[in-house]
């Protein structure tokens, strides 16, 4: 199987986790512990296994000093 690397939804573009899950319930352990982390997550199902897609919008960008 081959997983996208990124994903538009909603307008947002989401990223890969890298991982394929082999239940939805392990997929959405990981989008409970993404969510915690402050991530939009979007757990897309492909050939009978699961992916995990997140995103995070930066809000504070560091300056150097």
């Amino acid at each position: 199987m081959s997983a996208n690397l990124a994903m538009i939804s909603d307008g947002k573009k989401f990223m890969w986790d890298g991982q394929l899950y082999s239940t939805r319930e392990d997929a959405s352990a990981a989008e409970r512990s993404y969510c915690k982390d402050n991530f939009e997550v979007r757990v897309v199902e492909q050939e009978g296994t699961f992916l995990v897609y997140t995103r995070r919008v930066v809000k504070q960008v560091p300056t150097a000093s």
